[in-house]
């Protein structure tokens, strides 16, 4: 008996250890405080240095998030830098040669983090000269693609100085000298500038050597010369009492440094290397293919599990955008995946066109499945509304169209009634068209109880803009459909004295967008490098506009009243800024639960 009985202490005085654990601290305070520099060699803004060597020292164990994005050095290095986080600290190594009286600057933005609780650092630049002085000017703005004013983010922004090297062609020619980078807002911030006149481009450098060399890099230039400055200035920072709550706010003084609204208009150039840009198959019953430039054949497809003859394709006017339609239904209601090879004309590196093939898998993002059981769905639902509203009227209806099972136009050809066997359908639009876009225009006949797509062209009048015409291969027995999606026609609006007229607009929301058509050829253009041709300009107005059934509005609009960044709409701009980083309030969190649980406790014991 005695035998036992230390094993039974032991095994005791562990259950009474392991029940005391339960109760014991639950390890303190998270920490929130981000990291700080304690020392850096050569040490921040030093002059006079040689080495291509530094090392930034901080108070705790660091990380660098989305280092190849969001680091910039300036002068750009040809050679990338070589900068990482080891532990406490930061190291970099240049490996271009040290430029002369030359400022450099290490723009870490965001990219410094704790690496325990990931608390950013806040925006960081680390700078030093080789020369006897420092710049510390500094030019901000925002680069918006010129045709919709989209935020461009991830474009390299550059500075030429205003002197004898700033020729018609410097672009091509001499590589940016100081530079940085947009972020998902298009804002730009150039550091380390040197006092003086500029003037700011954008190049979209695919082949880092900081020049505009390929004809497939978006480019922005500007003729407007600019004086760096600076001036004290003051903001204001909320100090939060919580994630709800502020507890003050700060006024804090700070160097304002100027022009900080510089805008840039970037562009692509007419002329595109051909590539395949984009694939896409939104729909089980057809896909599409985008290329970067317009083509004088279409390209050669092989099915490799599916017969390719079923396919019908709809181009674009310049062939840069192909709509395939999938005739046998097999094909896309029973298979998800369409396997085959796509032979096109691509530019090589020679810059000539020649053959290239390359195979292609495309699952459909919207199955035939899925689609069926939401029409049905739609149509049950639209039953289910109806009959409430014969048992509320208590009396018959008048016949009202269920618009989930009859959503197009149709037009069909008989031997007697509107339209002769051998007769074009014409259309009229109410004022003169801009565009017509075709692979939002949709032809079908029908076979048994499937609508197929059918060859067709969709012409324009020579004599009448408003005016278009269908032509197909019409037979009398054969019952045919047309649809085109709303977006399909553009009209064709130019102001007379100031003033543009839109009438027969449905009700709802609106957004206005204008040019200035400058060759007046009745389409926006864009720009080109050589020819010294900036992209024509674009406007929006800034609001949406709710138009009401049987009103009428009339908007005055001073296209240059607000700044072009902040022209375009929210709701309708589709880059949207980056997430901003901030310390996570876990402590307050923490808190605001052991308050919550001690409350649920007490309730339980009352």
């Amino acid at each position: 008996m005695k035998e036992w009985r230390p094993l039974l202490y032991s095994f005791l005085s562990i259950l009474v250890v392991a029940c005391a654990s339960l109760g014991s601290p639950d390890g303190g305070e998270f920490d929130e405080i981000p990291p700080k520099v304690l020392s850096a060699f050569p040490a921040e803004r030093a002059t006079g240095v040689q080495t291509k060597k530094a090392r930034i020292n901080f108070d705790e164990y660091i990380k660098l998030q989305n280092a190849s994005e969001k680091v910039i050095v300036s002068p750009p290095q040809i050679e990338p830098a070589n900068i990482k986080a080891e532990g406490k600290h930061i190291k970099i190594e240049l490996n271009d040669s040290l430029k002369p009286n030359t400022t450099y600057t290490i723009d870490f933005s965001d990219a410094i983090e704790d690496n325990n609780e990931g608390n950013p650092m806040g925006h960081y630049t680390y700078s030093f000269s080789t020369g006897d002085d420092i710049d510390t000017m500094e030019v901000s703005g925002t680069v918006l693609n010129a045709e919709d004013l989209e935020p461009v983010k991830g474009i390299l922004v550059g500075l030429y100085p205003i002197d004898s090297n700033l020729t018609d062609s410097v672009l091509r020619t001499i590589p940016f000298n100081r530079v940085s980078r947009t972020n998902g807002s298009g804002r730009f911030t150039i550091k380390g500038v040197k006092q003086g006149s500029y003037r700011a481009y954008a190049l979209d450098d695919k082949d880092g050597n900081f020049l505009f060399s390929q004809k497939s890099e978006k480019i922005a230039f500007d003729s407007v010369e600019f004086v760096t400055s600076s001036k004290r200035d003051v903001r204001m920072d909320t100090i939060w009492r919580d994630t709800v709550e502020y507890d003050s706010i700060r006024v804090v003084p700070y160097t304002h440094f100027l022009p900080d609204d510089i805008v840039l208009l970037s562009f692509l150039e007419d002329g595109q290397d051909q590539h395949l840009l984009k694939k896409e198959r939104t729909e089980p019953e057809f896909f599409r293919l985008y290329f970067t430039a317009p083509a004088d054949t279409l390209p050669i497809i092989k099915g490799l599990n599916f017969d390719e003859k079923c396919l019908i394709c709809e181009a674009s006017e310049k062939n840069d955008t192909l709509t395939y339609w999938i005739t046998d239904t097999t094909y896309y209601r029973q298979q998800d995946t369409l396997s085959f090879e796509i032979t096109y004309l691509a530019t090589d590196s020679t810059g000539v066109l020649s053959p290239y093939t390359e195979p292609l898998e495309l699952v459909a993002k919207n199955t035939w499945e899925k689609k069926w059981k939401e029409q049905s769905k739609k149509i049950e639902d639209w039953n289910k509304e109806r009959e409430k509203k014969i048992k509320k009227a208590k009396k018959p209806l008048p016949p009202e169209e269920n618009p989930y099972t009859k959503t197009y136009l149709e037009v069909t050809c008989k031997p007697t009634g509107g339209l002769d066997p051998n007769q074009n359908p014409r259309f009229t639009a109410k004022e003169p068209l801009a565009n017509v876009d075709t692979t939002k225009i949709h032809f079908y006949i029908q076979k048994d109880t499937d609508w197929l797509p059918a060859p067709y062209l969709f012409l324009p009048s020579k004599t009448d803009k408003k005016v278009y015409t269908l032509y197909a291969e019409w037979n009398s027995k054969e019952k045919y459909r047309f649809t085109a999606d709303s977006t399909a026609f553009t009209s064709q609006k130019a102001d007379k004295e100031g003033r543009a007229d839109f009438f027969y607009l449905k009700p709802g929301d609106y957004y206005v967008r204008c040019f200035i058509d400058s060759n007046n050829n009745g389409k926006w253009d864009t720009g080109n490098y050589n020819e010294g041709r900036r992209p024509e300009e674009v406007f929006y107005f800034p609001q949406k506009l709710a138009l009401k059934a049987n009103w009428d509005l009339e908007q005055e609009w001073a296209i240059r009243s607000i700044e072009r960044s902040k022209q375009k709409p929210q709701e309708i701009t589709k880059q949207k800024a980056d997430k901003q980083k901030t310390i996570k309030q876990r402590n307050l969190e923490r808190k605001m639960n052991k308050n919550k649980n001690a409350n649920s406790a007490s309730q339980k014991r009352d």
